[in-house]
């Protein structure tokens, strides 16, 4: 990915994205975009954007492996995260009936960050809010106090997080709305498509915020708009 094509797609949200990949595909239908709501560590931080590196953990109950063996399989996943190519999102699926142990706190996350990783997406459990580094947003499925039993169970591997299926090396945007995988061979393309869309809805939204906006100035504007829109 260049320099431009990284900028605009830090520039623009994640809804944005989605139907701007509808514009390149030329029809409504695209998928590939979690479910649910999300809660993020810091809103304001703008997208997370990223090539996937992904695991998985557990945190329910301790490990049954041998503490070396558990080590291991941390250490192992801290070199991947560490050796990502850049820019890079770490996914983790949670794989505990319900998530209890966060595995996201201010020392994860710091370390995160001095990776070089860009920001997390996981259905998991996030802490230590107001303690989390600047510049490296969490997307998480709930908030809880404890760590509990958290361990490394698989590194590298396709995760489903939100009901999105995420494989290493997926291109991931993500913010406060949620997350979407970038399909090969469309994020090329969307620099154009992106414009195409801003402009599209631009018909709509300026209409409706002329003074006297009434009801025939939205028939005329609608009416362009759907000429226009995919």
């Amino acid at each position: 990915m260049d320099d431009t094509l990284l900028a605009l797609l830090k520039s623009v949200d994640t809804p944005t994205v989605c139907n701007a990949i509808e514009v390149v595909e030329g029809k409504r239908g695209f998928d590939r975009f979690t479910r649910g709501t999300v809660l993020c560590s810091d809103p304001s931080a703008g997208p997370i954007v990223g090539y996937a590196r992904t695991a998985k953990i557990a945190a329910a109950e301790p490990s049954a492996e041998p503490p070396d063996v558990v080590r291991a399989h941390r250490m192992n996943y801290y070199r991947d995260m560490a050796e990502a190519p850049k820019p890079a999102v770490t996914v983790i699926e949670d794989i505990d009936p319900l998530p209890v142990g966060a595995f996201w706190g201010e020392i994860n996350t710091t370390i995160h960050k001095g990776f070089g990783v860009s920001g997390a997406l996981t259905n998991g459990v996030m802490r230590d809010l107001g303690d989390l580094p600047s510049g490296f947003p969490v997307i998480a499925g709930s908030i809880g106090p404890s760590h509990a039993f958290v361990h490394v169970r698989e590194v590298g591997t396709p995760v489903t997080v939100f009901g999105l299926t995420v494989h290493p090396g997926d291109l991931i945007h993500a913010d406060r709305h949620g997350a979407l995988v970038i399909p090969a061979g469309v994020a090329e393309r969307l620099a154009q498509s992106v414009a195409k869309l801003l402009a599209t809805e631009r018909i709509v939204l300026d209409a409706a915020r002329n003074p006297g906006f009434s009801f025939a100035a939205f028939e005329t504007a609608w009416a362009a708009f759907e000429k226009t829109r995919t």
